[in-house]
C-alpha cells in the first residue's frame, strides 16, 4: 500500500488489525468478517494477523528485556513460559540477532536491530498475515536494505503474506507483488507491481514513481 503522508495508509492498517473501528466495509480473514466481531470473538484472530510499526523504539517497552518482549504474546495466549522463551530464542536467531540479545534491553540496540526485535515479536504468534507499517522509514538506506532482504527471506521461509505500507516507491518495488495506490483515503490504482511501475494509469501514480527516478 503506497501513498504520500496523509493518504490513509496507517489508518487502513489500524482498521485491518482492529486497533481502529471502521465505519463501513468488510475485513475478511478466513472467510470471517472480523470487522463485526466483538473483543472476545476477535481474540482467536489476533494471532493470525500481526503488525510491525514504523518506530521500533516507541513500540518496544524500554523497561522489559527483549526475551520477555518477544515471548509475552504466546504466554498471554496460554503457552508455557518455557516453550515461548525457547521459540523467542529461535526467532532471535532467525532475524539475525545472537542469543545474548535475549537478556538485554531495547535501548542497547541500534534502530535496525530494534526493528528485527519487533519483527520477531510479531512472528512468534505465527501469523498468516504481517502488516508492516513504514517499517524502514526511520532507518538509514543501508539498514533499510538489510531489513528488506530479511523480510524477503522470512516471507519465503515462513510462507507469510505481507501488507507492506510505505510512501517510498523504491522500497515498495523491492518487496511488493501487488500494489494499491492510496490518495485521500481512496484507491486510485491497483495492479501487480510490474504493471504499476511499467505502465501506471493515474497521474498520481506517475508522480509517485517520477519522484524516485
Amino acid at each position: 500500500v503506497v501513498g504520500e503522508s496523509g493518504s490513509g495508509k496507517s489508518t487502513l492498517a489500524r482498521c485491518i488489525i482492529r486497533l481502529l473501528d471502521s465505519d463501513s466495509g468488510n475485513i475478511m480473514l478466513d472467510d470471517v468478517d472480523i470487522r463485526s466481531l466483538n473483543r472476545a470473538e476477535m481474540r482467536p484472530f489476533r494471532t493470525k494477523i500481526q503488525i510491525v510499526f514504523q518506530d521500533p523504539f516507541a513500540s518496544l517497552n524500554p523497561r522489559i528485556k527483549v526475551g520477555q518482549i518477544i515471548s509475552q504474546g504466546p504466554i498471554i495466549q496460554g503457552q508455557s513460559k518455557e516453550k515461548a522463551e525457547s521459540r523467542a530464542r529461535e526467532l532471535l536467531d532467525i532475524v539475525g540477532l545472537d542469543e545474548r540479545a535475549f537478556n538485554r534491553y531495547p535501548h542497547e540496540f541500534s534502530g535496525g536491530q530494534r526493528q528485527r526485535i519487533a519483527i520477531a515479536r510479531a512472528l512468534i504468534l505465527e501469523p498468516k498475515i504481517l502488516i508492516l507499517d513504514e517499517p524502514t522509514s526511520a532507518l538509514d538506506v543501508t539498514i533499510q536494505n538489510q531489513i528488506i532482504n530479511l523480510l524477503n527471506k522470512l516471507q519465503k521461509q515462513l510462507q507469510l503474506s505481507y501488507i507492506f505500507i510505505s510512501h517510498d516507491m523504491t522500497v515498495i518495488k523491492a518487496i511488493s507483488d501487488r500494489i494499491i495506490v492510496l490518495k485521500d483515503g481512496l484507491i486510485v490504482e491497483e495492479n501487480i507491481s510490474s504493471n504499476i511501475f511499467n505502465s501506471p494509469k493515474s497521474d498520481y501514480t506517475k508522480k509517485l514513481i517520477s519522484s524516485v527516478i
